[in-house]
This record gives C-alpha cells, structure tokens and sequence, in this order.
C-alpha cells in the first residue's frame, strides 16, 4: 500500500477524532483536525498523480473517505446546531441516492468504476467550505454567518448538479450493460 492510500486511511482514521472533539466542545481542536483530514485528501490525489500509483483501492477509498468524513461532519455539526438541517440533508441523501445507484449496478451484473467529475470535485471542496466557514463562523465569529448561508446555497447546487451528473452516468452504463446483455441473447 502505498503513500496515497496511507494518507487516505489517516483521513478515515481522523474522523472519530474530529467528531470526538466537536461533541466534548473543542472546536479549535476539531478544526485542526478537519483541517489535517482534508490536506491528507489533496496529498493523496496529488501525489498518486504525479507518482503515478494510482490504484483501484485508492480510487474505491478516496472517495469512501470523502464522504465519511463530510457525512460526519455536518451530522455532528447539525446536532450541535452550527449547520442548519436542510444542507446536511441534501449532502447526505445525495450520497445515499448514490450508494442505491452503485448498488442497483452490481445487482444488475454491472460494476462501477468511479470516475471523478469536475462538478464532483467542486461539490466536495464546497462540502468541505462549508464545514470549515460553518465552524469558522459558529464558533470562533470569524466570518459572517451569511458567509456560510451562501456558501450552504453554493454547496447544494454542486450537490444536486453532481448527484444528477452521476446518476445520469449510472444509468448510461445500466443501458450499455443491458444492451451488450440483450445482444448476447439474439
């Protein structure tokens, strides 16, 4: 295992401390923490690219990753108030949605192999914004609290925009799954 997937794993590895230091109220602590998750998500891209060990774990657990830490953050940062309901419940059901989609792939006798959109990306750094402006504001009045409503309304349209994106890329491979199988009988 190399470098990039040992920085993933530190990420996952960070995540019940991050949501340990948000319940037992320290903020600036769980900050630093979130913030060293997610510097180990730009490395770890970083350098499988440019060492060119790219790998299909790393592809499956970079993104798996991502989400557990993003998913815990704004349930924690919901419960404890800082992030309102309704963007946590757009970030969580999206990926949700997805994890059905993956699913309905492989029961269909199809596999997913993940590929990362531009509009993907800029969702997970808006998810990722949002978290650190929403602590940033919550807890240490560092920025506005209309920063994080605009950044929340920003961050729900990469959110949806990337969800459709992926669903309309699901639903392409079901099709040539299904074609290739429907030929196959013929």
């Amino acid at each position: 295992m190399g470098l990039p997937n040992w920085l993933t794993t530190l990420r996952i590895l960070l995540i019940p401390v991050f949501v340990t230091l948000l319940v037992y109220r320290r903020p600036g602590a769980a900050l630093l923490v979130f913030c060293l998750a997610s510097l180990t998500d730009m490395l770890d891209g970083y350098i499988a690219r440019v060492q060119g060990c790219q790998t299909r774990l790393g592809a499956f657990l970079d993104p798996l990753a991502d989400k557990l830490l993003l998913t815990c953050g704004f349930v924690t940062l919901t419960w404890l108030k800082v992030i309102p309901f309704w963007i946590t419940a757009v970030v969580v059901s999206r990926d949700v949605v997805l994890s059905i989609g993956v699913l309905v792939i492989h029961v269909a006798g199809g596999t997913v192999h993940p590929a990362p959109t531009w509009i993907g990306k800029m969702s997970t750094v808006f998810q990722m914004a949002t978290v650190l402006a929403a602590m940033a504001s919550g807890y240490f009045q560092l920025l506005p609290p209309v920063t994080t409503k605009v950044l929340a309304w920003v961050t729900a349209g990469f959110t949806v925009t990337s969800g459709l994106q992926y669903i309309m890329m699901g639903l392409k491979q079901l099709e040539a799954h299904g074609s290739v199988h429907e030929h196959d009988r013929v």
